[in-house]
């Protein structure tokens, strides 16, 4: 298998990882069972939610990279995204 070949199934198993990461975002934290969900355990799901939608949207990034290299495109040019709290955001 060449190297070519080799990023192409990676490229579709990021596609998977992302459909897998989007199932995660997409569940319930309150489901109205019988289990009462602590405070602790929504911030939790919540948090874990959050790196799901971040880690899909990171792997979607770099697919798009290396899709652009294999068909031979100019990279554009990068701006480093970073998130921010609100105060961080703010100060200059």
């Amino acid at each position: 298998m060449n190297i070519k070949e080799t990023k192409k199934s990676i490229i579709q198993a990021g596609h998977k990882a992302v459909e897998e990461l989007i199932k995660v975002a997409q569940e319930q934290i309150i489901t109205h069972s019988e289990d009462d969900v602590s405070a602790d355990r929504l911030k939790n799901a919540a948090a874990t939610k959050k790196l799901a939608i971040f880690d899909a949207f990171e792997i979607l990034n770099r697919i798009q990279e290396e899709e652009n290299i294999l068909e031979g495109k100019e990279p554009e040019d990068k701006k480093e995204r970073v998130f921010k709290g609100f105060a961080e955001g703010r100060s200059k």
